[in-house]
């Protein structure tokens, strides 16, 4: 069976759920397709590319983005606060993507 295949389903049913909760005012209100396009995003990088040194920094860069939005969204964290989190954040991602046991990707490499 195709692994691709399981992420519609899977988004479909991690949305609505998360609509739901809110919906029955088990969780507060968080906009669940900014959040969750946030995660994905990060987390499509990994499954499309693999690990390199744009997926280091592209993919938990949008993961923890996603987890801070919530955090905003929830009134945990101010907005003036997470945007500095997140520059500081892209940084600590570029000096570890300079790692040479991360390898470039192929679509810069040419010569594999």
């Amino acid at each position: 069976m195709n692994k691709s295949t399981l992420l519609v389903p899977v988004l479909l049913i991690t949305v609505g759920t998360g609509w739901l909760l809110t919906t029955l005012n088990v969780i507060p209100g968080i906009d669940w397709i900014w959040t969750l396009g946030l995660a994905g995003v990060g987390l499509m990088a990994f499954i499309l590319s693999g690990v390199d040194k744009v997926t280091v920094v592209v993919g938990p860069f949008f993961v923890v983005a996603s987890f801070l939005s919530i955090l905003r969204q929830t009134g945990r964290m101010h907005l003036d606060v997470e945007v500095p989190v997140l520059v500081i954040l892209s940084g600590v991602l570029m000096l570890a993507a300079r790692h040479p046991a991360i390898r470039i990707p192929t679509w810069v490499d040419s010569k594999t």
